[in-house]
């Protein structure tokens, strides 16, 4: 099935998903379908009632990107609906404004429930929005003397280690895997908010700043987001040996990783040894049941 086909589906499904409540429009009477009726999203969208008919039916295609705009806004799409409609339209995606950096309830709640695993959120741009006790323990004070300290490619590519902070060492292989595919996720956040300056000075910093990243920057690669692995020199506790997942939250562009170490072997027990210290320095009615 070809995008142009799939469009008229598509808007039938986001219109019969929303309610009339949901846009400003008065609930009276019993209504037979649920969602929006054409006329409505077509009022909204400040199109004929006919031009929405044929362009559910697939006998209209290519509408303009103020159509398109009013159809995102109306039907309250999110990011990865907004681009799939722009697609199916066979039209570009404009772009973004600023790196989002809020937290989703629903996404709140979910790293609430994963204390026991070192994990920080991070944006698209790879700046830190949030961390948990234990990946506090595990890797120590963040804080540098550079501002730009708290961004993980920043630190990784341009950042001297701060007092106090854990040290992390790859092997050739594993470190050549990580900086290209952090380059590449950099771009991709690059090309998505081309207007957020703290995005431009960030990738102009690290150009200016080392050798490595602007020689992977002019490769334009693109690689997807996936495992890495590494050894974390805890400042008291010596090498733990990791696993690293990245899990990427689409809706709201923001980056979770996450930490393992392997069953039964020194640096499971490590990690151990550092959930016991944020179990101890909780405030008691956290820790009572």
């Amino acid at each position: 099935m070809s995008t142009h086909t799939e469009l008229g589906p598509a808007l039938r499904a986001w219109r019969e998903r929303i309610g009339p409540a949901e846009v400003g429009l008065p609930v009276a009477g019993n209504r037979r379908v649920p969602g929006l009726r054409r006329e409505e999203l077509a009022v909204l969208a400040g199109i004929s009632v006919d031009y929405l008919v044929q362009l559910e039916q697939g006998r209209a295609k290519n509408p303009s990107p103020q159509v398109i705009a009013a159809f995102a806004q109306t039907l309250r799409l999110n990011a990865v609906d907004r681009e799939l409609l722009y697609r199916l339209a066979g039209a570009v995606v404009p772009p973004y404004g600023s790196v989002p950096r809020e937290l989703p309830p629903g996404v709140q709640r979910m790293i609430d429930r994963m204390s026991d695993t070192p994990l920080a959120v991070f944006t698209a741009a790879w700046d830190i929005v949030q961390s948990n006790p234990l990946w506090g323990e595990l890797f120590g004070s963040a804080a540098g003397t550079d501002a730009r300290s708290a961004n993980l490619i920043w630190g990784h590519f341009a950042a001297p280690y701060a007092p106090g902070a854990s040290r992390i060492e790859r092997d050739a292989a594993h470190a050549d895997a990580f900086e290209r595919m952090m380059v590449s996720d950099l771009r991709r956040a690059a090309d998505r908010y081309p207007d957020d300056r703290a995005v431009v000075e960030l990738i102009d910093g690290l150009r200016q700043t080392n050798r490595r990243f602007a020689d992977l920057w002019t490769r334009y690669e693109t690689l997807p987001i996936g495992r890495s692995h590494k050894t974390v020199v805890h400042a008291e506790l010596g090498e733990i040996v990791l696993d690293c997942d990245i899990m990427t939250i689409e809706r709201a562009d923001l980056h979770i990783v996450l930490n393992w170490a392997a069953p039964g072997t020194d640096a499971a027990e490590k990690l151990a040894v550092l959930r016991e210290r944020v179990t101890a320095s909780a405030p008691r009615s956290l820790v009572d049941p």
